[in-house]
């Protein structure tokens, strides 16, 4: 049974302003599951890369996926180190100084190593799960996978070394001596929705994607959802 909280060490430690970090499972994930999207960082012969992609999880375990000659899943299919990280950007801090202005946020940065998933079972478990990560029942709703394309899809799992959260919340952190400068101060909330569906153009008049879909997206992806 996985430890409650990962181990804090120096690649995980949050240095500046250390009482933000967050190193329980818990916390880390929720960032992590409520994300669309990572980044993942390698480096190639000496050159940093960055390339955001979609991703899933099994327990401590980051799933990705793209085309099988995808020059980063090979890299990191091989056992490269890799470094992932999620952020939520949730207001602007205004203070009354520039020095104190800042970002309310919520990040995870993962480190490990990433395996090629070369077992069929194991990969079309794999690509279910980013099915249903996103659009729930979907994935029985369209056609399957050709062999060829089945084939031509790479997945990867990178099983979590290490990992750690930064959280930023809260009103501005003003200077005493500048709580009466005349500006204003606190939080532009930054806020983001799901527009209503837009109709491919062939789709029938009457056809409509499943109302509990958006349900689904806002109460996964959307912070503080009702």
């Amino acid at each position: 049974m996985a430890e409650s909280s990962f181990a804090v060490n120096q690649r995980t430690k949050v240095l500046r302003l250390g009482k933000r970090g967050h190193y329980d499972r818990e916390t880390v994930y929720d960032i992590v599951d409520s994300a669309l999207f990572c980044y993942v960082a390698y480096v190639m012969d000496g050159q940093p890369f960055v390339l955001p992609t979609l991703h899933a999880r099994i327990d401590d375990t980051i799933l990705l996926h793209g085309h099988g000659t995808n020059r980063t899943l090979l890299h990191v299919g091989s056992g490269e180190p890799v470094c992932i990280a999620m952020t939520h950007t949730d207001g602007i801090v205004v203070a009354r100084s520039i020095f104190n202005h800042s970002i309310n946020y919520r990040s995870a940065t993962l480190y490990g190593k990433g395996r090629l998933l070369t077992d069929p079972a194991e990969k079309m478990d794999a690509l279910f799960r980013f099915s249903e990560k996103m659009l729930p029942g979907r994935w029985d709703e369209v056609r399957q996978m050709t062999d060829q394309e089945f084939k031509a899809t790479a997945i990867i799992a990178v099983d979590i070394e290490d990992a750690s959260a930064k959280i930023r919340e809260g009103m501005p952190k003003d200077e005493p001596e500048d709580i009466s400068w005349p500006t204003w101060a606190g939080v532009i909330p930054i806020e983001t929705s799901f527009g209503a569906p837009v109709s491919e153009e062939s789709v029938p008049e009457g056809m409509h994607l499943r109302p509990e879909i958006l349900t689904y997206l806002a109460e996964q992806f959307l912070p503080d959802a009702d």
